[in-house]
């Protein structure tokens, strides 16, 4: 048992996962879950998603041992005055959101700086689905979670984080804010937005019955994505604007080279470019499926080993 009471504020698919995959391994006594939409939560309950559904917000919070923002970027804001007046004294505060540099400004507007109790992370695991109903306890298995600690971060707060990740089969890494920020905006947000954008130019199209009836698997592969929360996303690409944009910016500078080298013919540049894509893809599909079945899992082993120690 690594934590009495959690509090899951924002209980959709990544919060209510987490609460799920602590319950089904006896990690946690209770999982609270609070949100705007009750029924919602009342159904998390018959799901065994959580086992308490929160009217009073600063109760609940006043109760937890572990607090979990999951709510949008930009919502996170809304919830910071009330969890600093009603936590308590040794409780821990995480978040899931996928941009850690504005939520690290928000949270020093609000505190001055961030405080040794609240341990910034975010899941490297999702869904096209979204909703407390989409909730998966094996979801961050053989997944990648990024913790953000500041220099001034409790090592008890931060430990404990990292345990109850590792708990529900998380491999676990620390990275600094601005180069999170950096490597997300170029492998998921920058994905994203392809995706949303060339699916809203296709529909926009006269023949986009056709377009889309004769849609093959590669069409689908690309642009499941776009099936995504667009609340959530829209917060995302205005969280991470500028790490995102200097992505787009090398993205475009790439479609355009290949764009001449139609135009002109260019054999040559054109085999290069997609040999290139190729062999990088391999060589990076290599490794994460490496990591995947042999380092992460050992590491997971190993330190799982230790807390029961």
């Amino acid at each position: 048992m690594l934590a009495n009471t959690i509090l899951i504020i924002g209980t959709g698919l990544i919060g209510g996962s987490f609460a799920k995959g602590l319950k089904q391994r006896n990690l946690i006594r209770c999982a609270i879950g609070y949100g705007r939409r009750y029924k919602q939560l009342e159904l998390g309950i018959e799901l065994a998603v959580i086992d308490e559904a929160a009217r009073d917000l600063p109760q609940a919070i006043a109760r937890a041992d572990v607090i979990v923002l999951g709510v949008p970027t930009l919502t996170v804001a809304d919830y910071l005055d009330v969890i600093a007046e009603h936590r308590k004294a040794d409780s821990v505060v995480t978040d899931v959101a996928s941009v850690k540099g504005e939520i690290a400004h928000v949270i020093r507007e609000h505190y001055g700086a961030i405080p040794p109790w609240f341990v910034l992370g975010h899941p490297i695991a999702g869904s096209e689905k979204s909703g407390i109903t989409a909730s998966n306890g094996d979801l961050y298995v053989h997944h990648k979670v990024i913790l953000t600690p500041e220099v001034d971060t409790d090592e008890n707060a931060l430990a404990l984080i990292r345990a109850l990740w590792e708990g529900v089969g998380a491999d676990v890494v620390c990275m600094g804010i601005n180069e999170h920020d950096r490597v997300l905006a170029a492998t998921s947000h920058l994905p994203h937005a392809l995706a949303f954008s060339l699916v809203d130019c296709l529909q926009a199209m006269d023949a986009n019955v056709d377009v889309f009836r004769f849609a093959a698997g590669g069409f689908r592969d690309f642009t499941r994505i776009a099936g995504s929360h667009p609340v959530m996303w829209h917060d995302i690409m205005l969280a991470n604007k500028s790490a995102i944009l200097e992505m787009m910016g090398e993205f475009k500078a790439a479609l355009s080279n290949l764009e001449n080298a139609m135009e002109n013919d260019d054999s040559d540049t054109i085999l290069a470019m997609f040999e290139r894509a190729k062999a990088s893809r391999e060589h990076f599909a290599g490794l994460i499926d490496a990591a995947s079945s042999t380092e992460s899992n050992a590491a997971i082993s190993a330190d799982l080993s230790k807390d029961k120690n």
